[in-house]
This record gives structure tokens, C-alpha cells and sequence, in this order.
């Protein structure tokens, strides 16, 4: 059985980009040899990675197009990719596939998958999972800046506990994190 990991950077004041879609420059204070590592690794052991529509109409520009950066570029491009989404219906980048029914899709997956489920970005599509409870892990790397204004990557303002499975400090001074959702 797969386990579902949700990855993303965030700022101290919880937002996941700027005030404008892929204001991201906040990225480059935590960036480093750490995450290119840990980067490397996700292409290892993921076995699917899943996308809101807007995270991946940004990733599927990026990496078909993205010069440098060839191992997660690799990747990125080979895996299979699955879409959230009710508004577009096929996809033309490599090994994609788009589903309106991403609960029931990510519901079935979990279970026929022996390798891990990556979700990047894509906070609304996090949420709909986090309430659906098929995530197993939230890894989230606290920049430290405040942007003041921005995209808050949790949406709904509902209360969730979470166990911590691990907390490391990165050489850049950002904190790379784990949590489990607490049981309810």
C-alpha cells in the first residue's frame, strides 16, 4: 500500500507563494544542497505524483521546457503524473492522466501502489485529501521570511492536529518538517 506524502515550502506566516500565481523567490533562501538531495530522493521512491490543475499547468511549463536540473528534470518528466481537475480533461505531457474524481482515484491508487504518492504545491487539492483522510504525511519546509501577504497553504481554517515524525534545521536556516495527521 502506497503512502500519500504532501511536500511544499512555506514561509513563517504559512504562505505557500507570493501574492501573485508562482511568486516563489522566497524558494531560493531555502534552497541548497539539502533539498536537491532530498530532491533526488523523490524520484527514487515515488511511485505517482499527483497535481492540483494550476500547480500543474506551472510544473508541466517548467520541467518540459527547464534547462540544467537533469535528474529531477528526468524524473519529473518520466513518472507518472496524475491531475486534479474539473475544468481541463487529457493532458500532453508525458504520463499524465487527469481525473475530475481525485478522492476516489487517489482512494484507489493507494491501495494498488507499492511506492510513494508525492503531492507539490497544490493547496486546495492538499485540503480536499486532508478532509478525505488519505494523507498520510505532510513534509513542509518552513522558510524563514515573512511575506506578509500571500497564498496560505491551509485553506479551510479548520482545526487539524498533527504528530511530528521529524523536524531537522537545514545549513540555510530553514526547517525541513514532518507530521503525521493525528488520528481523530
Amino acid at each position: 500500500m502506497a503512502k500519500v506524502i504532501v511536500w511544499n515550502l512555506v514561509t513563517l506566516d504559512g504562505f505557500f507563494e507570493g501574492e501573485k500565481k508562482w511568486d516563489l523567490d522566497f524558494h531560493n533562501r531555502a534552497w541548497g544542497p539539502e533539498l536537491e538531495k532530498l530532491s533526488s530522493e523523490f524520484g527514487e521512491s515515488a511511485g505517482l505524483l499527483v497535481f492540483g490543475r494550476v500547480t500543474y499547468e506551472g510544473m508541466k511549463a517548467y520541467w518540459t521546457t527547464a534547462e540544467g536540473e537533469a535528474e529531477v528534470k528526468n524524473y519529473m518528466n518520466a513518472l507518472p503524473k496524475l491531475v486534479a481537475s474539473r475544468t481541463i480533461t487529457a493532458s500532453d505531457w508525458n504520463n499524465t492522466e487527469v481525473t475530475a474524481d481525485i478522492v476516489g482515484e487517489i482512494t484507489q491508487r493507494k491501495q494498488a501502489l507499492d511506492k510513494t504518492i508525492y503531492i507539490f504545491g497544490s493547496a486546495d487539492l492538499v485540503n480536499s485529501l486532508l478532509k478525505a483522510g488519505l494523507v498520510d504525511e505532510v513534509m513542509l519546509a518552513i522558510v524563514p521570511v515573512q511575506l506578509g501577504k500571500g497564498t496560505p497553504f491551509f485553506k479551510d481554517g479548520a482545526r487539524r492536529d498533527f504528530d511530528l515524525i521529524e523536524a531537522k534545521t537545514l545549513s540555510n536556516g530553514a526547517i525541513l518538517t514532518r507530521y503525521a495527521p493525528a488520528a481523530a
